[in-house]
Order: C-alpha cells, then structure tokens, then sequence
C-alpha cells in the first residue's frame, strides 16, 4: 500500500505538516502502538457534488488542490486508521475514530466521509465490492468486521468508490514488494490484497485497482 504514488501529495515531508492537525498517534502505557490520518478537503462545490469513484487517490488530489488554490475545505475524510496487532480487537479502532470525529466537530465541519477498507475483504479478494457489502449478520449489522464498526459508530455506507486506489509498477518492482514472483499474465493473487493484481508479463506492468466502500459520519 506504501507504493501509491497518490500518497506523496499527503504524506511527503513537504506537505505532511500542513496536515498535522488531522494527524494522531495512540499510545497505549507510553508506546506508541498507532495512528490515524484525516484530509480536510472542499466538497459540494462546482464539480464535486458527489463523492469520487476514485476514493482515496482523488480526495487527496482535491486536497491537494484546494492547497494550491487557497482553497477553504468544507469537511474532513478519514485516510487511515491502523494499529498494531497487540493493540486490536479492544476498542482501540473505535476511539481512533472517535478522534477524527472529534477532531473534524473541532473544526467546525458537520460531517467526515471515510473511504473505508474492509478488514475481511481480502479472505474473498475476487469477489465484488458491490456485493461484499450486502454481507450482514442475523442482526442486521456487516458480517465485515470494520465496516460493522463505522456502521455502529453512525456511520451511513454511501456507494463503493470502485478504484479508490490505483498502484502500478513493472514486474520486478511487484516481485521486491510482495516476494511473489509473476511469471504469466492475468489475475494474480497478492496477500492482503482486497482485489487481484492484473498482470501483463508481457507488457512488463502489475496494476492493482483496490475498490473501498464510503461512510458518512454525521457529526
């Protein structure tokens, strides 16, 4: 997920520190065990009146560009929140987002979007997003385990964002990220992965397109 090209216009030393304000840590007995990651960006305006197919790529492009432009952002969407495995499964997920909740109210917006990337999608990467999420359990909440946190925590799915993340490199460089090796081109199988790989062995390219789902949390 690091080899997003997408990534550099928030996470580069150059731009991340207009974001820290939207940026946390979690410390659990003084160690450092996560951190979550918000993008404030313009919404509602000439040309975004919908939340973009292109998910997580494309509100860090708006944000990117509503930087350079002096733009003033409207709402907030949630990037990333992650946790190292001793500090999960005990509500740690939840209060990280309580956070950027908290921090988005702080700021004045009356909303925070989350291009969300379900935790057990990659146990069936081939199948749809679309009917990924008409997954639910008996009492009626996502059988997906992070979806099923949004959701409990307010959270209103929205619509998939179908190429939320686009990553793209030659053989070689998916071989040094995933020590797979790729030797025939089509759909390829990659540990994690919410979707295949495409691969074109001839063409010497790997594409991932990875499909997430959005949350509108009402503040």
């Amino acid at each position: 997920m690091r080899h997003d090209a997408t990534s550099e216009l928030y996470f580069a030393r150059s731009v991340f520190f207009d974001y820290l304000d939207y940026a946390f840590g979690a410390l659990l007995d003084g160690e450092i065990v996560g951190r979550a990651f918000g993008v404030p960006f313009a919404f509602n305006i000439e040309g975004r009146s919908e939340l973009p197919d292109g998910g997580w790529d494309q509100v860090i492009r708006w944000a990117h560009e509503d930087r350079l432009v002096g733009r003033r952002p409207t709402t907030i969407s949630a990037l990333e929140i992650a946790l190292v495995p001793k500090a999960r499964g005990i509500g740690n997920a939840l209060a990280m987002l309580n956070a950027l909740k908290a921090c988005a109210k702080k700021m004045g917006f009356a909303e925070m979007f989350a291009p969300v990337r379900p935790s057990q999608k990659q146990l069936d990467s081939r199948k749809a997003m679309r009917e990924y999420v008409t997954l639910h359990r008996a009492d009626g909440l996502p059988t997906d385990t992070w979806l099923r946190t949004h959701v409990r925590a307010g959270g209103k799915i929205l619509k998939i964002a179908p190429y939320s993340m686009t990553i793209v490199g030659t053989i070689a460089e998916w071989t040094q990220w995933t020590g797979a090796a790729f030797n025939c081109s089509g759909q390829a199988e990659v540990e994690g992965a919410l979707a295949p790989v495409l691969v074109s062995v001839e063409q010497n390219y790997g594409v991932y397109v990875e499909p997430n789902v959005w949350v509108q949390h009402a503040l």
